[in-house]
């Protein structure tokens, strides 16, 4: 059970050593490939296909996972096909992802119905990830617990305070870190007309 809690401080670790806490390069890679196919497992759908916009719509092999909300709720991938999808990849102690926190809020108020928007946490135990979505007043939008960091790895995350955002087909149309959030809601407004 003492090597399971050491984990993610090793993770952690690492990447703090490899990144700091997120470059400020912005220039992102628009052409970024979908990231590799990893088994999906079955877990209840959070909310109604219908709810999601992916109603009848083809889920792309990007939106093929499931998860668990900060809040210990299942979560599928597939409720949010047919729609332009923001998955923010943030850890609770990074300063520079509270920086991003409000703005990513406001998109995805801006943009409810039009847009999903994806927290998904790691780096650090799903405790310190609620207090974080409490401090930060992003609780209007979902926030997946990534304590194993298998979402991250799936996506090709290597460090927090990151952007991966996808268009209707599932295909990354940007990867990168947004300063403050900025720009985050240009690049949803190219993306639902």
């Amino acid at each position: 059970m003492r090597a399971r809690a050491l984990v993610p401080a090793v993770l952690a670790a690492a990447l703090l050593t490899v990144t700091g806490c997120g470059s400020d390069d912005s220039s992102g890679s628009a052409g970024a490939s979908t990231p590799a196919a990893s088994p999906a497992t079955s877990a209840a759908e959070q909310a109604s296909p219908s709810d999601a916009g992916g109603a009848g719509a083809e889920v792309p092999e990007a939106l093929a996972f499931s998860g668990t909300t900060v809040d210990g709720k299942p979560f599928d991938g597939k409720t949010l096909a047919g729609k332009p999808t923001v998955l923010w990849f943030w850890a609770p102690w990074c300063p520079k992802c509270r920086a991003q926190a409000a703005e990513t809020a406001k998109v995805a108020a801006d943009y409810a119905g039009k847009a999903n928007v994806v927290g998904i946490a790691g780096l650090d135990k799903n405790a310190a990830m609620k207090d974080f979505v409490s401090e930060t007043g992003t609780g209007s939008f979902t926030h997946l617990s990534d304590e194993d960091g298998d979402l991250w790895k799936r996506f090709e995350v290597t460090e927090q305070s990151r952007y991966v955002i996808l268009d209707t087909a599932g295909k990354t149309v940007y990867e990168g870190v947004l300063p403050g959030g900025e720009g985050l809601a240009d690049k949803v407004a190219g993306l639902t007309g």
